[in-house]
């Protein structure tokens, strides 16, 4: 990341050359306006007739000198900023290749079923952040027809969340009430930490809410084997009602980031029971490429420079792997220890006797005259005893 790197710090000296040159217009401006204010309270005070008209005229070349003087200052100075904007795009031009259709498979959208899925994906992410005028226009725009009963769910998560964020926890509790039975088959906390959440913003009131809040205590029943020791927080903070919770040590249960981590559960849970992942495919889709493509690129230049054009001919398959992160890892990846080399659905992973895996290709080639002999131990065996393993 070191060219967002620089680009940022180029960015960041034009914004701060912007701040100083609006500083010193302000200033500037001011001082001329007070000296302007000056020669017109000497005028009048005066009188033109009983003034000198040599003074006069002085004072009046003097002031158009100063207001000249001052538009050419800051009409320099703007043009010093000029330089450096342009030197932001000349920074983003030689840090980012702008042209990526040498890693990119030409032919990758062209099929009307694959702008189908693209389209459709992105209608789905736009649900996803509220932005649902948005996803309409698309969707009319594009062609895509989508299922009422595939928009309803983001419609109600959308609510429910803008609720949360506007601290009203009642929507979230309708909804944990109505799906109990599958949040605990999720194993879900969601309910009790939202009525934990109602019964601190009830003590929140003060003494004025005191009978309601032991009224309502009657809601952590159901969770009482589970969540003992935090009810039993929840209630010791009772006795110091009187002098306000803040001044008592149960002062950590009024933490504010309490709010946005009930959001982030409610969505986390919420996208479990919809069979949805927590984050939006379309965006976990670009920033993997963000941290991709300029591996992709330095490698693309690598092999033009070196002349080794066959060595990466299919667009569809990268060269190398390319490190994401245990944030983008959703599956198993079992890579062949011999041929160094990912397992597929064509060429998958499979078991030797002796408990060794390889992949298909490597047995295939490994195999001599109808035997097969472990390249880790030395076991021998047939080929046809290998079974498939699933990861």
């Amino acid at each position: 990341m070191e060219q967002c790197a620089c680009v940022e710090r180029e960015l960041e000296k034009v914004l701060h050359r912007f701040v100083m040159y609006g500083h010193l217009s302000e200033e500037s401006l001011d001082e001329l306006l007070r000296y302007v204010c000056e020669l017109r309270g000497q005028l009048v005070t005066f009188g033109v007739q009983d003034a000198d008209l040599s003074v006069l005229s002085q004072s009046m070349a003097q002031c158009c000198k100063n207001i000249k003087d001052t538009v050419q200052m800051l009409a320099s100075r703007h043009k010093d900023i000029h330089g450096s904007v342009s030197k932001v795009g000349k920074a983003i031009d030689r840090n980012f290749d702008a042209e990526v259709s040498a890693v990119v498979a030409e032919t990758v959208w062209e099929s009307p079923e694959r702008q189908k899925y693209l389209s459709e994906t992105i209608v789905e992410h736009l649900y996803r952040q509220g932005m649902l005028s948005v996803a309409e226009d698309l969707c009319q725009e594009s062609g895509v027809v989508i299922d009422m009963s595939l928009k309803q769910p983001f419609l109600e998560l959308n609510r429910i969340l803008e609720a949360l964020r506007m601290q009203d926890l009642r929507p979230a509790l309708e909804w944990a009430v109505a799906n109990r039975q599958r949040l605990l088959d999720l194993n879900s906390t969601l309910e009790f930490k939202l009525h934990r959440l109602y019964f601190i913003s009830l003590l929140n009131g003060g003494m004025a809410n005191q009978l309601e809040a032991l009224q309502y205590a009657r809601h952590f029943q159901p969770f009482a084997s589970q969540h003992q020791r935090d009810i039993q927080i929840l209630m010791g903070s009772l006795v110091y009602l009187r002098h306000g919770i803040e001044n008592s040590p149960y002062r950590s249960l009024l933490e504010t980031n309490q709010w946005a981590e009930i959001c982030s559960i409610f969505t986390r849970d919420a996208c479990a029971l919809l069979g949805l992942s927590v984050e939006s495919p379309l965006s976990v889709s670009f920033a993997s490429g963000c941290m991709a493509l300029p591996v992709l690129m330095n490698i693309k230049q690598v092999i033009e420079q070196r002349q080794c054009s066959g060595v990466w001919t299919h667009k569809d398959e990268l060269p190398i792997e390319i490190d994401l992160g245990k944030k983008c890892w959703y599956h198993s990846v079992f890579a062949c220890p011999i041929l160094r080399q990912q397992t597929s659905e064509s060429n998958p992973p499979m078991k030797l006797i002796c408990g060794h895996v390889i992949s298909r290709d490597a047995l295939n080639k490994l195999t001599n005259a109808g035997k097969l002999k472990c390249p880790y131990c030395p076991m021998e065996q047939d080929p046809s005893d290998a079974k498939q393993i699933f990861f």
